[in-house]
This record gives structure tokens, C-alpha cells and sequence, in this order.
């Protein structure tokens, strides 16, 4: 399947699963709690349960790493090439909140990369989408434009874009090496498609985030011309060791 065919599935499944969390969203729902404290709600589990569904009529032979179903063992997922990574809703915090910041994630990763990926912010009714042969894009359900970074120079304003929901003692200190910074405070992974389109010049994520968190926003950002790296410089890559949490990164529009 050709990646114009394969990102308009990866785009009908996330709204999909978009919808059914909306369901629940606009009801009273569960909240469970993880062994970290991290909420789960019944959304989280309707949206894995139709990405899973329509993933695997879609791609059979590929293996699905999803937030909801990660106990899957290293020695298993070291021998994956390509896979789907899968956070059914990412920014569970705002989906309690009711704000409508949160989102549905899915990225293909290949050796490493998110090379195709769809992020359904369905309480916004707008999807963002990219693939590497194609470009990136936002989609509001009437249009869909194509998202090109503009290299912005590292002096002046700033629009920094930070977690509602995880501040880190570290941004306070990384920012004072600009001379004017304006907060930008979003949730999920709307973050890294914000620096995607333009309405924010940096994304500096020196917290905690594991894999599935960023994998879909990553190839939206990157492939939208923004760069996405470790704070040494060096590439943010997937399933490269036993843990599921990611390095600190940061996701930039700013010239180097």
C-alpha cells in the first residue's frame, strides 16, 4: 500500500477512535488509576480498542505497541523493523479537565523513525497528519493545508510551548538563554504540532514522556520541517532500548 492510501486509513481509524472517546467525553465516565498514579479512563480503552481493531485488518503482519497494551518484552520488540505506535489518548489530564486538548495517536515507525502518523484531536475537530513521501498536514474535516516550518531567528520572542499539565523545574533555567519568551500552554501532543504549524517557535520537553507520547507529533513536526532531537543534538529515536521512556528532546523551529 502506497503511503497516500496508508495515511488516509491511519486518518479514518484515529477518528474513529476520536469519536468514540467523544462518547464517553460528553458523559460522566471511570477514572482508574495506574501503578505510576497516571489516570486511565474508559475512553483510553474504547479509542485502543477500535485503533487495535482497524489496525490490525489494516496491516496483520505489523506489530502494534500501544500505550494501553506495553507489556510486550524487549527480546520480542528489539527483532521489530517497522511496527505502529499507539497512544489512544494522550493527555488524559485534559480529557478529565474537559478542555479539549487531548488526543488520539498513531505513528508507524520504521527503524527507529515515525515515518507516517496520524494525531485526531477530535474535541477540536481537527486532525493533524503527515508522512515522509507526502508532507505534513492539518485537516479540519472541510480543507486540509499543508504545514511548512519557517526557520525562525534565535532572537526576539520566543513562543515557547509548555505542558498545562507537567510543568518542569527544568524550563525555567533552558529559557534563559533567549532574550523574550512568550508561554504557550497547550496539552498532549497538540505541543509538537503546534511548533508544526507555526504557532510556536519551541517545544523544550525536559520532563518525563515515554515513547507512544510523542511518536505521532514527532513525524507531524519533523516532517513539517522542524527538528526534533535529544538536547545534545543527536536524534530522538524509537525502540532502541528495554524502557518505554524517551530522553529529554526538544522540538524546534528556530535556526540553529
Amino acid at each position: 500500500m502506497n503511503q497516500s492510501d496508508l495515511l488516509e486509513q491511519i486518518v479514518a481509524i484515529a477518528r474513529q477512535a476520536g469519536q468514540a472517546a467523544m462518547v464517553i467525553y460528553d458523559k460522566d465516565f471511570n477514572i482508574e488509576y495506574k501503578g505510576d498514579d497516571s489516570p486511565v479512563t474508559d475512553a483510553d480503552l474504547a479509542a485502543h480498542a477500535v485503533i487495535v481493531k482497524g489496525l490490525k485488518a489494516l496491516t496483520p503482519d505489523l506489530p502494534i505497541l500501544s500505550e494501553e497494551s506495553a507489556n510486550i518484552s524487549w527480546d520480542e520488540r528489539q527483532t521489530w523493523q517497522q511496527y505502529w505506535l499507539v497512544d489512544p489518548i494522550d493527555g488524559t489530564k485534559e480529557f478529565i479537565k474537559k478542555n479539549g486538548e487531548f488526543t488520539v495517536n498513531i505513528a508507524l515507525i520504521d527503524h527507529g523513525k515515525p515515518i507516517l502518523a496520524a494525531v485526531d484531536a477530535p474535541a477540536l475537530g481537527v486532525t493533524y497528519c503527515a508522512a515522509t513521501e507526502l508532507g505534513a498536514f492539518k485537516d479540519d474535516g472541510q480543507s486540509r493545508i499543508q504545514l511548512s516550518v519557517t526557520k525562525k531567528a534565535n532572537s526576539g520572542l520566543i513562543r515557547v510551548v509548555g505542558s498545562r499539565s507537567h510543568p518542569s523545574p527544568d524550563l525555567a533555567q533552558y529559557l534563559t538563554q533567549f532574550d523574550e519568551v512568550e508561554m504557550v500552554p497547550t496539552g498532549s501532543s497538540l505541543k509538537l504540532c503546534l511548533v508544526a504549524e507555526g504557532k510556536a517557535d519551541i517545544y523544550p520537553r525536559l520532563g518525563l514522556t515515554s515513547e507512544w507520547d510523542t511518536g505521532a507529533g514527532h513525524a507531524v513536526a519533523e516532517i513539517a520541517g522542524a527538528s526534533v532531537t535529544q538536547v545534545d543534538g543527536s536524534p530522538l529515536r524509537y525502540n532502541t532500548k528495554a524502557e518505554y521512556l524517551n530522553p529529554y528532546f526538544i522540538v524546534s523551529a528556530l535556526q540553529p
